[in-house]
């Protein structure tokens, strides 16, 4: 019976069972939507394909060579320095109040590592940063490690966690040590000699807790007041198309990544609120109407632009978050900026000439759940594909399960520009269109 616009199957969970015998063992789930475009969606699958079947490696070339140049970087993009802090000065005070805690603002390449979390045997950037830092921890600390058998590294917080494959232009993260001959520069060589052409540090700050109020006021995380994330989404080297045969669901030996695309519903709620093929008629409809093979980049502006000045809940666009996030204010970002425009991708190849047709998309919101950005922007595309009102993505935020969205797009396009610790202010946007 229909709910709420909802599908609603009391016995799922043996429709499951069925539908897996009927399907060589996999289950391929479909969200129950009821607008008017629902038959023209993609589905998970098609929309993978979509999103995969593109010249990333033009991109992530691009992000690489643009990371080389930090001199433009901080000219594009305004500085980290300006944090705003307390600037009020106070008795001298012993304990943590006599650390000394610097800010350092990096870039690097989000191909060469796993994403920033370190981790036991990958090469993720956070790694890569305190092992450096442990040449500047103090006695006391150097001690406690030695007697637990770990490693002399430093302990970096950072303003945002990002994932593998995705850049960074100025990130920003902090270490702090109770030593007083710890220099700015010396971090600075320190942390650059890690992985050159992969990883550069831009700027080191130092601030003294006994003049400037930072232990508390500033945290590269929880001082941030809004974060800029910029995607490339490729629009492919000619026509912006794809083969629409390469839109079913055919059992090809692509490397698909079946977790983002066949996961199984979480709980019993969303586990209700889905619609399986299972030789329905008005289900087979998924696979039997002609299905859009391109988009509108205006209508993906149209359709972020909806998000604009609002306090939302993205749990639907998040993924991988725990229960205790997936409800409540945990889940709600307010969005200060979300556009997209078409531009040309320029090659630094010397023996290649013209560009790379390409989508760029910049947000700005105070946070981001996990793969948000990712999950909103390939929403937005397949969205926009299929023709759905401008207020799609808004009504999207109502759904009960998180099939209702699209799988996150590829982390190759995403780039985190910069951290902000002012007041937003919108005319320093990269991307300022004018009219819905």
């Amino acid at each position: 019976m229909l709910a709420h616009g909802i599908l609603r199957i009391p016995a799922a969970r043996k429709v499951v069972k069925r539908a897996s015998a009927m399907e060589n063992g996999k289950v391929y789930i479909h969200y129950n939507h009821t607008d008017p475009c629902r038959h023209s969606r993609w589905t998970a699958r098609e929309s993978y394909r979509y999103m995969y079947r593109r010249p990333w490696r033009k991109v992530v070339d691009f992000y690489s060579d643009l990371k080389l140049v930090p001199q433009d970087i901080t000219e594009n993009f305004h500085s980290c320095e300006g944090t705003c802090l307390a600037n009020i000065p106070t008795k001298d005070k012993t304990g943590r109040w006599e650390r000394v805690t610097f800010k350092i603002v990096l870039s690097y390449h989000g191909g060469s590592f796993d994403g920033w979390q370190k981790q036991p045997g990958l090469n993720t950037v956070q790694g890569l940063v305190e092992k450096p830092l442990g040449r500047f921890v103090d006695e006391r600390k150097a001690e406690k490690l030695k007697d637990k058998s770990l490693p002399l590294e430093g302990c970096a917080a950072v303003a945002g966690r990002t994932d593998k494959g995705v850049t960074a232009l100025q990130q920003v993260c902090s270490f702090y040590t109770w030593r007083k001959d710890v220099k700015c520069g010396d971090i600075k060589v320190s942390i650059n000699e890690a992985a050159p052409g992969k990883l550069k540090v831009l700027t080191v700050s130092e601030n003294l807790r006994r003049i400037l109020q930072v232990s508390r006021a500033f945290h590269p995380n929880f001082a941030a007041k809004w974060r800029r994330y910029f995607y490339i989404f490729p629009l492919d080297d000619g026509d912006g198309q794809i083969n629409h045969s390469e839109m079913g669901c055919s059992n090809s030996a692509d490397a698909l990544d079946e977790e983002q695309i066949n996961w199984q519903p979480e709980n019993d709620e969303e586990e209700q609120s889905i619609s399986l093929l299972d030789g329905n008629e008005d289900d087979n409809m998924y696979n039997i109407v002609a299905k859009p093979r391109n988009f509108s980049v205006d209508k993906v502006n149209q359709l972020l632009r909806q998000l604009e000045g609002r306090s939302l809940s993205y749990k639907m666009f998040a993924r991988d978050t725990k229960a205790s996030r997936s409800t409540g204010p945990p889940t709600e970002c307010f969005m200060f900026h979300a556009r997209a425009t078409d531009a040309k991708l320029p090659y630094y190849d010397k023996n290649c000439v013209g560009g790379l047709r390409v989508m760029c998309v910049e947000l700005v919101a105070n946070r981001f759940l996990r793969k948000m950005v990712r999950v909103l922007i390939a929403t937005a595309i397949r969205e926009a594909a299929a023709g759905a009102d401008d207020d799609a993505l808004l009504k999207l935020m109502d759904a009960t399960c998180r099939r209702a969205t699209a799988p996150p797009a590829p982390p190759e396009g995403l780039c985190l520009v910069d951290v902000g610790y002012e007041e937003f202010k919108q005319e320093n946007c990269l991307i300022l269109s004018t009219g819905l």
